[in-house]
Formats: structure tokens, sequence, C-alpha cells
């Protein structure tokens, strides 16, 4: 009777993680499925496919280094103190990650759009326009990938022994290159993981980017977009590169697999 019991409630446990496990899958399995594998190569070859690959991999890449630019600073100074200036700081960092991407293009226009706050100076005084251009992408993708690199960063920084800190202090090296000499190579996991996470959310970025740089081939039409526009007229075109930016993700999480996962 026990052992009924038991098995009745090991099956009450496997049954919602089944259906959680292939809610998950189906929509891979479906993908495999339907791929046009004796087009795969064709597909990938053609010019809009390359065209969308090779913008993606610039304007992502350009993010994840303004990221890096722009992020270990911000990542350095939320981690070495507390207080309410702080923690404001670190709710307007997360805010792009909770926020829908399509408000976040919104908001973006109304800062940096050619009547934006910041965008009509620039193009008054320096002639530069952001949005639907290339830079707009680079910028849109930071927007939402900045937070992935500043979080991880500040994780990896609150978690290090600050006493290596102390001890090249005592050897007389001053503050900056204490930090780029001790604490930096100390905490290049978190800083590597910081970076493959931005670049990859950069890489997959779709609402911001179509709403503040638009969809302009060769110009602004990153694979996502690129998904968006082929589903309509190219569903074989979008499938290759659905299946490009699902293993491109896979690699990530087997890349990282050591930081994310312990002992796998």
């Amino acid at each position: 009777m026990n052992r009924k019991r038991l098995d009745l409630a090991a099956l009450a446990v496997l049954a919602p993680v089944a259906a959680a496990v292939l809610f998950f899958a189906l929509p891979l399995v479906g993908l495999v499925l339907r791929a046009p594998w004796g087009q795969f190569a064709e597909q990938l070859g053609s010019a809009p496919i390359r065209g969308a690959l090779w913008l993606s991999l610039q304007c992502s890449l350009a993010a994840a280094a303004l990221s890096l630019l722009l992020g270990l600073p911000l990542a350095a100074w939320l981690a070495r103190g507390a207080g309410w200036p702080r923690t404001a700081v670190r709710v307007l960092v997360t805010l792009p990650m909770i926020l829908p991407p399509v408000v976040g293009g919104v908001a973006m226009l109304l800062a940096y759009g050619r009547r934006g706050i910041v965008g009509a100076p620039l193009e008054q005084w320096l002639g530069v326009t952001l949005p639907f251009t290339t830079g707009g992408v680079v910028l849109a993708e930071t927007y939402v990938a900045m937070p992935f690199f500043v979080l991880t960063v500040e994780a990896g920084l609150r978690s290090f022994d600050r006493r290596h800190e102390d001890v090249a202090a005592t050897l007389g090296a001053r503050p900056w290159r204490t930090f780029w000499w001790v604490t930096v190579p100390m905490i290049a996991p978190s800083l590597r993981a910081g970076l493959v996470v931005a670049w990859a959310r950069a890489l997959g970025e779709f609402g911001a980017t179509i709403t503040f740089a638009g969809n302009l081939a060769g110009h602004t039409r990153t694979m996502p977009l690129a998904v968006y526009v082929a589903l309509e007229s190219q569903p074989e075109a979008a499938i290759v590169l659905s299946l490009v930016l699902v293993l491109v993700s896979g690699a990530i999480l087997f890349l990282l697999r050591h930081q994310w996962f312990p002992g796998r």
C-alpha cells in the first residue's frame, strides 16, 4: 500500500515535469522537423541572409564592446558601496531587462531621435543622426544588452576577496593599477560571462531595434528582423535563420555551463 502511494506521488511530480520539458522541447522539435535541410547551405548563402548575418555580427560585437567600455566602471562603482544613489542607479540599469523592448525603442526615439532631447542637438551641431541607421542598431542593442553585463560583473566583484587589493595597496600599487592588474584578472570568469550574455542578448534583439532603427535591408535589418520579414514570403529562410540563432544560443549555454551550472 505504501509502495503504491509512493508510486502515485512520484507520478504526480513527474507528470508536470514531463509536461514542462515538452513545453520547451516541442518548439525546437518543430524547427528541426520543418527545416529545409536539403536547402540549408543554399539558404544560408543567399545574399539577404548573408547580409543579415554579417550586420548582426558587426552590431552585436559593437554593442558588447560598448557594454564593456561603459558597463565595467559602472559595475565597479555599484559593487563598492551601498545607499540610495546606488540603489536608484541599479534600478535604472535593470529597467531595460523588464521593459517591453518596443517601449525601450520608443523611449530611445524620444531621447536620441531627430527631435529627441539628445538627438536634436546632435543633428543640429554635429550632423549626427542615430535613428534608422546602423549606429542606431548598435545603440538599441547596447541599451538592452548592457544590463546583463553590468549585473553579472557586479556579482563577480561583490564575491571578490578584497584582501588581494589590500595586499597590492600595501605594496605601493595605486587604485587604478590594482584594479587592472589584480581585480580584473581575478573576476575574469564574470567578465567573460557578462560579455557573452550581453553579446547574445544583442544578437537576438528585435523590439527596440525595429522601433528605433527600423528594418532597412543592408543597414538595420539584423537576423531577428530578417526572420520576421522572411516568415511572410520565405518561410524556409526564416526557419534557417531561426536555427542559426538556436545553435548560437545553445553554444553559449554550453560554453557557460561551468559558470551557471557548477559541477556539470
